[in-house]
């Protein structure tokens, strides 16, 4: 039975309503609750809360939660405005939680310098979480990983002192500085305090090296005590980097704290493998993973949604993203997320499910611009099919509270050979029973499972899984077996209404228990029905939405049963508003719904045509769509339903990229330049962890303030008549590249090799570059005080980051040290990268190009002078050289046109771009390695309804012909709804995103 409000109010009584986690005590008493209803959604309402958790689940304000999650990290779509869209997308398929990376590099430009304005509003983005109703972990490290630059450590903490993610006194310092900053904001967004939907709070990221050393466990308490003094009192917890019990409850001191801290743990299986267990049905212990905590709740802090891919793509055969989405498809959730869910996991964070954009300089070495991850949601932040197994689990999670608390129940054999798995749980407040079955093998499997005195014969497709319930509560209704998948049960007026799914073409049984034969009629599609031992019986297939409808059999209240596959389930939204529950079918998506009087005011997205249908509350008889009104009539089914089709979205043009201008740079390879305000690169030492030679000055670019995107040097020396040859070493990240010159004479370039299978996780690279030199400048010249410039431009991609807790971020990038085959003259080195961080774009948008350094990648830039040009190019030269347009979109205000650069060219042209819209580094293309070769224009960043300004700058490598090739503007998707757009750079609306 499901318990009425106050019911369950009472019976958890006070224990459970003392469980807030305000105040200044550590203890905290132990606390339980029975199986009730669903807490409501959650948002900033301004009262206390109550967060807390036991073995079962998390609970809240008395009310047991699964907390059903998907990643998503703002500095990875840089435009605020699309934060709510993906946020509301993301709730309106079932999430009801976020899981939230807060990037340091990302925040702070300069030791005690901190930023959370413009695209790093963090403020503003936990705020648009609680308006959307969604509960959010928050996850500020201070190391994060992410395939982010050093892992989340802001460049300049790669030329400070301390071994970082220890108890070090200097690393802490900077630690504490961060933590302040970034915990001032955490704290005015607590759901305890309701001033936000902070539920969750993690320290540190697979933490996984110094887990039995002193320097660990102190880092680690010192973690505690810093976010608890800052006021942090929602639960805490770590994730452990595999399942090794690490961090579990009690292996660090917490100052005497209990019922506060989590164990968690990180997963990324193959999709090769069969699901492993982790949890009830695992081998248990600490190596068990949730069985290392059995007082908490089973908890994936990250499990894996996708894969990232490395420069060259071998990770999915140059496949891309495509294949990482393919291989962890909907089959892929269902089989290991519901292995989860039998496992006892009550928090599961889905990594990624938006994975959005390593835009300018924030990826990491091991990952290119793109991080689509084979997302649910792709890049470009259109929905893919693997929203249809989140989309019906996080609606059955919300109307289902039996799943929150479940015991493993008696193992069952349902037959059908040693690659299905069954699992069995029952929830011992209701004695609901819950089935998990899982087909392990390429071909259809048939399960004979014992549903309530009854075997029924279950069909399972090849690698894929199901969910089935006995006893389970549809109202004042009692669902005897179903072998289709329950997703929702709301009441809406005068009735309810449950939902089941399958896949399309799927035989079904459904028993409903009836003590009296009740009235049925079949609203839409084919079902047959019978009366028999006690229980009404329907049969249909699944096809679109079938509608059988069900009166009286000794219960007043009608149930409106709908069989829908699965196509059709992700057109069902359900809404939960203050005044009730309505269930909207037909448009792409609801973004969300209020009740106002007698009318149900709906916002969404159509793509095509739709109908729209809604079971809402009594006494609601209008329908407004994106604020306008919409005749609709009473169906049978008890719904309103529009007596006409939503309109879909209008076409989208898209202009011909046309009008180019160009201009070369590498003013810094001529001899005369003039480098005097450049930085002297003179130190003797560094706290890099790449040697230095001895006798050799410090050349890494972040000794000498420069951590982001290219570097210029320039050696000025003497006394080289019988050098022959130059020997460059230099260290960057994946992909790194060197060019030289002498006295403006290209001596050529050198490049990192490509990762294969086996490389796809170096990060640094380090290599010698040895160029002849020219016979003039070399013995031939017999002048032993002729004076010589060496110019040297250096890609030095990007820091590694430090999984391992050995300041693997500290590795040097940029030149090692300079040598000269027949002589050794002293050279007197001075070093240019980067300016200023840009004020809105921030410190990861600019490096050191001439073109950089003098804007000519901002919109007002002057380029009349520059010379006109058409593409594709075709010209052989070594250095970088900038080519610039302007277009102008006109998409209409009610559209949201998700709109890309796609970029192509013959393979064999080696040559490299970054992207810059106006003035936004939106990527890096590498022709000859790829295979990224369409880059996402968030809107916002692009201005959809104005002028736009797009430039390149092309690094050739002077090996090959250099492009660009083909350049031009790909519709990635569109949608009649979207959210108000600001451009990201100016104050005014652009209209819909």
């Amino acid at each position: 039975m499901v318990l009425s409000r106050r019911t369950f109010s009472a019976l958890v009584g006070t224990a459970a309503l003392g469980l807030s986690l305000g105040g200044s005590g550590e203890e905290c008493a132990a606390v339980t609750a029975p199986t009730g209803p669903v807490p409501e959604p959650p948002g900033a309402d301004g009262r206390d809360h109550s967060v807390g958790f036991d073995k079962y689940s998390m609970i809240v304000d008395g009310g047991r939660v699964v907390l059903w999650s998907g990643e998503v990290h703002p500095f990875r779509l840089p435009s605020p405005s699309l934060w709510r869209d993906v946020l509301q997308k993301l709730r309106a398929h079932g999430y009801n939680t976020i899981s939230v990376y807060v990037s340091w590099n990302y925040h702070s430009p300069a030791p005690g310098a901190y930023d959370f304005s413009g695209v790093r509003d963090l403020d503003l983005f936990l705020r648009t979480a609680a308006e959307t109703g969604l509960y959010v972990t928050l996850r500020p490290g201070p190391y994060i990983n992410a395939e982010v630059d050093a892992g989340g450590f802001p460049g300049w903490l790669t030329a400070t002192g301390g071994t970082a993610r220890t108890a070090d006194p200097t690393y802490l310092r900077h630690v504490d500085e961060w933590l302040t900053a970034v915990n001032r904001i955490a704290v005015r967004h607590l759901y305890t305090k309701g001033t936000g939907t902070i539920v969750l709070y993690q320290l540190e990221n697979e933490y996984a090296n110094h887990v039995t050393e002193a320097t660990g466990r102190d880092y680690m308490a010192h973690l505690y005590r810093k976010v608890r003094a800052d006021g942090v009192d929602v639960p805490l917890f770590h994730n452990d980097k595999g399942r090794n019990g690490h961090w579990a409850p009690g292996t660090f001191d917490t100052g005497g704290g209990q019922g506060r801290w989590l164990y968690a743990f990180d997963g990324y299986p193959s999709p090769l493998q069969a699901p492993l267990d982790w949890g009830y049905f695992g081998p248990g212990g600490t190596k068990g993973g949730s069985t290392a905590s059995p007082d908490t709740p089973g908890f994936l802090a990250e499990f894996g949604g996708g894969w990232f891919d490395p420069w060259g793509g071998a990770e999915f055969d140059g496949k891309g993203y495509t294949e990482s989405r393919r291989t962890r498809d909907a089959a892929y959730e269902r089989r290991f997320y519901l292995t989860n869910l039998a496992n006892g996991i009550k928090v599961h964070n889905v990594y990624m499910t938006f994975g959005g954009t390593s835009w300018g300089w924030l990826p990491a070495p091991v990952v290119y611009t793109s991080y689509d991850y084979g997302a649910a949601l792709d890049e470009a932040r259109q929905p893919t099919a693997k929203l249809v197994p989140m989309h019906q689990l996080g609606h059955l999670l919300r109307s289902v509270p039996d799943l929150a608390k479940l015991d493993r129940a008696e193992d069952i054999d349902a037959g059908g050979g040693p690659g299905l798995r069954a699992y069995h749980l029952v929830n011992p407040d209701t004695k609901a029973h819950v089935y998990v079955l899982r087909n392990d093998t390429s071909t259809e499997a048939v399960a004979a499972v014992p549903l309530s005195g009854t075997t029924v014969r279950v069909a399972l497709p090849g690698r894929d899984a199901r969910l089935l319930t006995t006893g389970l509560s549809l109202g004042p209704r009692t669902l005897r077996h179903s072998t289709a998948q329950p997703m929702l049960c709301l009441t809406a007026g005068r009735q309810d209404v449950a939902v089941f799914t399958g896949r399309s073409g799927e035989a079904t049984q459904t028993a409903l228990e009836c003590a009296s034969k009740p009235s049925v009629s079949v609203l839409e599609g084919e079902a047959l029905y019978e009366y028999r031992d006690g229980a009404l019986h329907v049969d249909a297939r699944l096809g679109g939405l079938t509608r059988v409808l069900v009166e009286g059999g000794g219960v007043p209240r009608p149930l409106l049963l709908l069989l829908a596959d699965d196509q059709t389930s992700v057109r069902l939204w359900r809404h939960d508003t203050p005044s009730g529950s309505l269930l909207a079918y037909g448009p792409a998506l609801l973004r969300t719904a209020v009740l106002r009087g007698t009318a149900a005011r709906l916002t969404g997205d159509t793509v095509e045509q739709a109908d729209l249908e809604v079971w809402v509350p009594r006494g609601v008889t209008e329908v407004v769509w994106n604020g306008r009104p919409v005749p609709a009539l009473v169906t049978a089914s008890g719904s309103l339903r529009a007596t006409r089709r939503l309109p879909g979205a209008g076409p989208v043009r898209l202009p011909a990229l046309t009008g180019w201008r160009r201009k070369a740079e590498n003013p810094e390879s001529a001899p005369g330049f003039d480098d005097s305000a450049w930085r002297t690169a003179d130190r003797t030492s560094s706290y890099s962890t790449t040697p230095v030679p001895a006798g050799a000055p410090v050349l890494f670019a972040d000794d000498y303030g420069f951590h982001y995107g290219d570097v210029w040097y320039r050696g000025r020396f003497e006394d080289a008549a019988d050098a022959e040859s130059v020997s460059l070493s230099y260290v960057t990240g994946t992909q790194g590249l060197l060019m030289a010159w002498l006295d403006g004479e290209p001596l050529g370039t050198h490049r990192m090799p490509v990762p294969d299978k086996k490389t796809v996780r170096q990060a640094t690279w380090a290599a010698t570059a040895t160029f002849p030199l020219p016979p003039e400048k070399g013995p031939a010249v017999g002048k032993e005080k002729e004076s010589h410039v060496l110019s040297v431009l250096v890609r030095r991609m990007q820091h590694d980051q430090d999984g391992q807790a050995d300041d693997t971020h500290k590795a040097g990038r940029g030149l090692v040290c300079v040598t000269f085959g027949g002589a050794s003259p002293r050279v007197g080195w001075r070093i240019q990268g980067g300016t200023a961080p840009d004020p809105v774009r921030g410190p990861l948008n600019n490096g050191g190009l001439y073109g950089e350094r003098h804007g000519w990648h901002l919109p007002g830039f002057a380029d009349g002078d520059w010379q006109s040009v058409a593409l594709p190019r075709a010209e052989r030269l070594q250095g970088v050289v900038w080519y610039r347009t302007g277009f102008r979109l006109a998409v209409d205000p009610g559209t949201d046109a998700s709109i890309g650069l796609t970029l192509t060219d013959d393979p064999a042209r080696a040559y490299r771009v970054q992207i810059f819209l106006n003035g936004w580094n939106m990527g890096q293309y590498i022709n000859d390695v790829g295979p990224q070769h369409t880059f996402v224009l968030p809107n916002g960043v692009l201005d959809t309804r104005g002028e736009n300004t797009l430039a390149l700058a092309v690094l050739c490598d002077g090996t090959t012909p250099s492009g660009p090739g083909a350049v031009e503007l790909t519709l990635l998707g569109r949608a009649s709804g979207g959210v108000p757009v600001t451009r990201v750079d100016s104050p005014g609306p652009t209209g819909a995103a």
